[in-house]
C-alpha cells in the first residue's frame, strides 16, 4: 500500500498580479490563495509596483491589466519578457481594441482575456497558460483572425490573378448585404451586450456589478467602452443606437 510520500504532488504555480481595480484584484487574489495547486506570489496596484516587484523572485504566471493609473501594463510585460524569462504572461483587462491587443502580443504576452468572466473562473485559464497553452477571449480571436486574414488578401489576390470587373462586383453586391450586420455583430463584446441588457432594465451599476460578479469599477469601464463604441454620450442614445444596430431586441 502506498505511503502518503507516494502519491504525487500538483506542482505549485505561483501567480503574480498587476491590477489597479482593488475590488477585482482582491476577489483574484482570494481565489488564488485557495486553489491547491497555485500560490499568490506577489500583487501590485501600478506600473511603478509592477516594475517593482519584477526585481523579486520570478512567478510562473503574470497577470496584467494594461490601464494603470500611472502608465501602460505593456510596459510591465515587455520588462518581465526580460526579467522574468520564464514567466508566461497574461493579459486582464477591459481594453479589447486592435491596438491593445497587437501591442500586448509583440510585447510578449502568451493569453489575453478580457474581464468577461468571475475571477474564479480564470483559475481554469492560469492553468492553461501554465501548462503550455494561449487562453483568449473570443472576439479577441476573432480580431487577431481578421487581421490576419486582411495581411494574406493581397498576396492571396496577387497569386490568383486579375478576375475581371464582373466577378470583383458581384463579389461586392454579394459580401454588402451582410457587412452592415456583421459589423453591428462583432461591435460589442457578449459582456457588453450583457452590462447593456442590465442598464436597458433599468440596473445601477452596484446591482449590474453583484449580478455579474464583477466590480462596479468594471461595469463602469463596460459602459464608457459601450458608449465610446456606439459613439453616444447617454443611456437613452446608447439603447436607442443598439437597437437600430440590432445589438437589441426592439
Amino acid at each position: 500500500m502506498p505511503s502518503i510520500t507516494d502519491i504525487p504532488m500538483l506542482p505549485v504555480i505561483h501567480v503574480a498580479i498587476v491590477e489597479d481595480d482593488p475590488g477585482f484584484r482582491d476577489a483574484l487574489s482570494k481565489v488564488v490563495q485557495v486553489a491547491p495547486d497555485m500560490k499568490l506570489a506577489g500583487m501590485a496596484g501600478t506600473r511603478a509596483e509592477g516594475l517593482a516587484m519584477l526585481q523579486g523572485p520570478p512567478a510562473d504566471v503574470l497577470l496584467v491589466d494594461l490601464g494603470l493609473p500611472d502608465g501602460s501594463g505593456i510596459d510591465v510585460i515587455v520588462a518581465a519578457v526580460t526579467q522574468w524569462p520564464s514567466c508566461n504572461i497574461m493579459v486582464s483587462t477591459t481594453f479589447g481594441d486592435e491596438t491593445h491587443v497587437m501591442r500586448s502580443i509583440e510585447a510578449g504576452a502568451a493569453g489575453y482575456l478580457l474581464k468577461d468572466s468571475s475571477p474564479a473562473k480564470m483559475i481554469d485559464e492560469i492553468r492553461s497558460l501554465a501548462s503550455g497553452g494561449s487562453p483568449i477571449s473570443p472576439i479577441i480571436a476573432r480580431q487577431v483572425l481578421a487581421r490576419f486574414r486582411g495581411a494574406a488578401a493581397p498576396s492571396t489576390a496577387a497569386a490568383s490573378g486579375t478576375t475581371g470587373m464582373a466577378g470583383t462586383t458581384a463579389a461586392n453586391q454579394r459580401s454588402a448585404g451582410t457587412r452592415g450586420q456583421e459589423e453591428a455583430s462583432v461591435l460589442l463584446s457578449v459582456r457588453e451586450k450583457e452590462v447593456l441588457d442590465y442598464i436597458t432594465r433599468g440596473f445601477t451599476a452596484q446591482e449590474i456589478a453583484k449580478l455579474m460578479q464583477l466590480s462596479p469599477f468594471t461595469v463602469r469601464t463596460f459602459v464608457r467602452r459601450i458608449y465610446s463604441k456606439l459613439k453616444v454620450t447617454s443611456k437613452t442614445e446608447a439603447i436607442y443606437e443598439a437597437r437600430t444596430l440590432g445589438l437589441l431586441p426592439d
